[in-house]
């Protein structure tokens, strides 16, 4: 299949050097082509620039053809969104409810709601039921732009209900035009364990990890490091059983805290370091020059009026930062990402360049695939969505109510 998309208005975050992520002053600049044309050849790009370099010789290649007039409209590479918890068996309002009525986060999971309230709820759904409402959820964030996703369990706290999440993920991963990504979890303690952690980090490591590798039903494992969760010992214990079982090591980091989690991060050489709430000087430092990926759940802060990331402080002090949803039925109930790039712009003071980068080219470094996908370059994954008729790309993140894309395009094939 070959697709020309042609006139189109502004052709965005347009990469020809090929970066794997974009960090600094850097984050401020955006390479764009305006009224360009752009050729997917297969899954492919293969090859964009301005019109008036589009040659007649493109339309005559064999394959079938299809023209695609962009007029007045912007092309985007996906969005990346690196940190979602979205195979989950039912919402928490009540929750919401509640913390509307002056109870925290922390109350409420004390009374056996949060995670736990997930987890038991998932354990009582079947396989089925679970595919078919993470389908339906895929489908809603594809329609908003998104073309990568990953996917973390975590919700099921016990061997059984922690593989059958992985099981979905894999389901999904084999039935959606989605790039997924799957990330096993060590989220929570659940109540029988919690004067017992030794035991189950125990299971953990001897138990699920080994079926885990066994089933190849994971890309990457995680752990909470906060106050109240795993402390930064056990994060490092079973981080470094995930990597020794072929598993790339990513942390939730100071949430809620000074967790050390960014240190332990660093240090387990993990992809991404996720939250980051508080963030001072120690923990830039020890991003500084290391191949971990800050990244910053803005949906989680603005739901939980929680404490702002220092996202200013750390572009400024040279480092790159990732934006991603955290999609979940607790802290942050959705996957809409330009609703994060308004947020970006509007609660920690970045530009808008600087969050296209960050739900783009640095999200897709977080999930560990920038080789090709999060930026225009050929021979990367023809990944991308056109826009209505819009003025400038600023006005994604002003709309933050609205759906601003009109066309879908995934794998080089144009989604109805």
């Amino acid at each position: 299949m070959r697709l020309i998309l042609q006139n189109i208005r502004k052709l965005v975050q347009v990469d020809p050097k090929g970066r794997l992520w974009v960090a600094g002053k850097s984050m401020a600049e955006i390479q764009t082509i305006n009224n360009a044309f752009l050729i997917v050849q297969d899954e492919r790009i293969e090859n964009f620039g301005p019109m008036e370099e589009l040659h007649a010789d493109e339309f005559e290649a064999d394959d079938l053809l299809m023209e695609i007039d962009c007029s007045g409209k912007m092309v985007f590479p996906s969005y990346c969104d690196s940190h979602t918890h979205l195979v989950f068996a039912a919402t928490r309002e009540q929750e919401f409810v509640d913390r509307i009525k002056g109870l925290s986060y922390e109350e409420i999971a004390r009374n056996g709601g949060g995670i736990l309230n997930s987890a038991r709820l998932l354990q009582e759904m079947s396989e089925d039921e679970l595919y078919d409402q993470a389908m339906e959820r895929l489908d809603e964030i594809m329609r908003t732009g998104t073309g990568a996703v990953e996917i973390k369990s975590g919700y099921g706290l016990t061997t059984e209900s922690e593989l059958k999440m992985l099981r979905v993920i894999r389901r999904l991963k084999q039935n959606s035009p989605l790039m997924i990504k799957s990330t096993f979890l060590a989220h929570a303690f659940p109540l029988e364990f919690r004067s017992r952690r030794k035991d189950y980090i125990d299971m953990l490591i001897n138990e699920l990890l080994p079926k885990i590798a066994l089933q190849e039903l994971a890309d990457y494992i995680d752990v909470f490091c906060d106050r109240g969760f795993f402390t930064v010992e056990e994060t490092e214990r079973i981080l470094l059983a995930g990597i020794k079982g072929g598993l790339k090591g990513k942390v939730h980091a100071n949430e809620l805290a000074n967790s050390g989690g960014v240190q332990v991060g660093v240090k387990c050489n993990a992809l991404s370091a996720d939250h980051l709430e508080f963030v001072g000087d120690e923990e830039i430092a020890a991003l500084m020059g290391s191949e971990t990926m800050p990244t910053v759940l803005p949906g989680a802060a603005f739901f939980l009026n929680l404490k702002l990331a220092p996202v200013r402080q750390m572009i400024d002090a040279g480092l790159p930062v990732a934006m991603a949803s955290d999609y979940n039925p607790g802290t942050s109930p959705s996957g809409n990402m330009h609703f994060i790039q308004s947020l970006g712009c509007l609660k920690y003071d970045m530009t808008p360049e600087e969050t296209i980068h960050a739900t783009t080219i640095n999200s897709a470094y977080a999930m560990g695939i920038s080789e090709s996908y999060g930026s225009i370059a050929k021979g990367k994954v023809a990944n991308l969505f056109i826009t209505k008729e819009i003025s400038n790309y600023a006005v994604i993140p002003y709309s933050f109510g609205s759906n601003l894309v009109e066309s879908v395009i995934l794998n080089g094939e144009l989604i109805e």
